[in-house]
């Protein structure tokens, strides 16, 4: 079956078009409050800390904290995006038309990420304003910021499916994935804490992803680059997985 790519790009613009009217929730206020963290972390701490890794600390911290807007933005994009027509009921006409499942989930996905990603680089330009920031290997650099919104937005897209009330939007995104951020890494090197709490934070699925985002900044890794590309594409495929059950399955999209 060929894809009905117009379909496809009608959704895709309707869902970059929201981010316009929604200009403030969806990249000013990530942009005003990751440059805070610049601030107190990379000027005020990061003055006091000495160098992690050969890198300034308040580059250092810069990978982890583009990585938290990236997962949290990527969930609740995908998650509205998807949420909002089974809110107005219009997810029925939604099912009804001749879209497939791949065309919704690749519309709903594609936008979030690329939502996700835009805002991305916005917060890496605001970024070198602060700390001296480089990239030593952009190739990479970009392949994990691609496979992460990707991953995520997936994952958002299942918990739009999965939530019955605007507030388990957020269950996921703030009581998950920002705690997992902050103990990934984000902001120190897993190599400092004790042996015992080093092995704990390799339980964490968001160490693999900031510390590839990290090797792809400065060269510098806490878990290897093979490992963390691999776990990153364990997520992908995963999430992928959900999201191919929940539509042989219809869990939730027609009740």
């Amino acid at each position: 079956m060929t894809t009905n790519w117009h379909a496809v790009r009608a959704i895709y613009r309707f869902e970059m078009a929201r981010t316009g009217r929604t200009l403030m929730q969806s990249i000013i206020s990530p942009v005003i409050s990751t440059s805070l963290y610049f601030i107190v972390f990379g000027a005020a701490i990061g003055s006091r800390i000495p160098e992690m890794g050969g890198v300034a600390y308040g580059a250092f911290i810069v990978p982890g904290l583009v990585m938290l807007s990236l997962l949290t933005q990527s969930i609740s994009n995908a998650s509205f995006g998807i949420y909002f027509p089974k809110f107005t009921g219009t997810i029925y006409e939604l099912l009804s038309a001749p879209v497939s499942a791949f065309e919704i989930v690749l519309s709903y996905v594609g936008a979030a990420a690329t939502k996700s990603i835009v805002l991305g680089l916005i917060i890496l330009a605001t970024a070198w304003l602060f700390v001296p920031l480089r990239i030593e290997h952009p190739v990479w650099m970009m392949l994990f910021l691609v496979l992460t919104a990707v991953t995520f937005s997936q994952l958002g897209f299942i918990i739009g499916i999965w939530a019955d009330g605007f507030e388990k939007l957020q269950v996921v995104p703030l009581l998950i994935i920002t705690p997992l951020t902050f103990l990934g890494g984000s902001f120190y090197s897993i190599d400092m804490l004790p042996p015992f709490w080093q092995k704990v934070a390799l339980l964490n699925p968001v160490v693999y992803l900031i510390s590839g985002f990290r090797w792809s900044f400065y060269g510098v890794a806490d878990v290897g680059l093979g490992l963390s590309l691999g776990m990153t594409v364990v997520f992908l495929v995963a999430s992928l997985g959900v999201v191919v059950w929940i539509f042989r399955t219809g869990y939730r999209l027609k009740t």
